[in-house]
């Protein structure tokens, strides 16, 4: 409550003055809540835009592969088969596989370099051609025991200019969830 005086004054009766809620600030919060990720996203949209990192046409060939893991045995198996078909349109030029042991919260990292001390990476897969690849896991599991204890073993397949192919997992042994 304010009295007005004569003289233009305001002078509060009180110490403290009682307002509406803050609706104007709910309002503030709301808006920037949705401002800024819609800025991002224009930003980001926009600096694709100019990169020019656009799908291109058929014009230009699609570098495509499919990766097949099979094993020996359904739980503890000794050899994994590797099979890369190019189901593409163009030659791959296939950098070193890399070989992941998984546990749960720990991996284990190798790049396969070839086999019988015989180094054929990077390779050249041309379109309708695949590759054969075994992998003995007794090698691996002598250099280190614990890796019999990983359930999962994923493979991630690149080639030379850094593009990385949909990678393949399988289980190597049964765990409480699988």
């Amino acid at each position: 409550m304010r009295i007005n005086a004569w003289f233009l004054l305001d002078i509060p009766l009180s110490a403290v003055e009682v307002r509406g809620p803050d609706g104007y600030a709910l309002l503030v919060v709301i808006v920037i809540l949705l401002v800024v990720p819609s800025l991002y996203f224009l930003i980001r949209f926009l600096r694709n835009k100019k990169t020019g990192t656009r799908k291109r046409g058929p014009l230009f060939g699609r570098k495509k592969i499919s990766i097949v893991l099979e094993k020996d045995r359904k739980y503890y198996p000794d050899i994994i088969r590797v099979v890369i078909k190019n189901t593409g349109s163009r030659d791959i030029d296939l950098s070193r596989p890399l070989l992941i042991f998984r546990n749960f919260w720990t991996k284990r990292k190798f790049r396969l370099k070839g086999t019988t001390r015989y180094s054929f990476y990077p390779l050249l897969l041309e379109p309708g051609k695949e590759h054969d690849l075994t992998i003995d896991l007794n090698h691996f599991y002598r250099h280190d025991k614990r890796l019999k204890r990983y359930p999962k073993m994923t493979i991630i397949v690149s080639d030379e200019s850094g593009k990385t192919f949909p990678s393949q997992s399988i289980m190597l042994r049964k765990t409480l969830f699988r």
